[in-house]
């Protein structure tokens, strides 16, 4: 194929690299424009709940990034478990870990039929919401 200036050019799957290499090259003008705020670019907040067997029952992955921005990717508590309040102490534990390390915003989203009562509150607020994801979900944007 040929661009409008007859760049030649063919686009692939991604293969083992490919990712890393795209998100890097993406970081990299990203950093040209604004400079990191934090010494670690990327820093990785994420925490497990255990049972005694050492067996998790409860988690969250999240993620510093550049400008002492977070972003809670997944909190996810075992069905067993739910309502005993581990999710808040993971989200608590987070939000503690984040803010001592210089942290100015914590974001997150999640799906109409998930958590976005128990991201309100705990102070949370919605700032978006993309309506008929899929069959009528719609995704919450929230920021605390």
């Amino acid at each position: 194929m040929k661009n409008e200036d007859n760049t030649k050019y063919k686009i692939e799957n991604c293969k083992d690299g490919d990712a890393e290499c795209i998100i890097d090259r993406l970081v990299e003008y990203n950093l040209s424009q604004v400079p990191a705020q934090q010494e670690v670019l990327f820093d990785t907040l994420d925490k497990k709940i255990t049972d005694d067997n050492g067996k998790i029952i409860a988690g969250c992955i999240a993620k510093m990034y550049c400008w002492n921005v977070a972003y809670i990717d997944t909190l996810w508590v075992d069905s067993k478990y739910r309502g005993k309040g581990f999710g808040t102490k993971l989200l608590a534990e987070i939000e503690k870990t984040a803010k001592a390390k210089g942290c100015c915003l914590i974001h997150l989203d999640t799906f109409d039929f998930q958590a976005k009562e128990f991201y309100e509150k705990h102070g949370y607020e919605v700032f978006g919401v993309l309506g008929d994801c899929s069959k009528g979900l719609s995704q919450i944007l929230c920021k605390l």
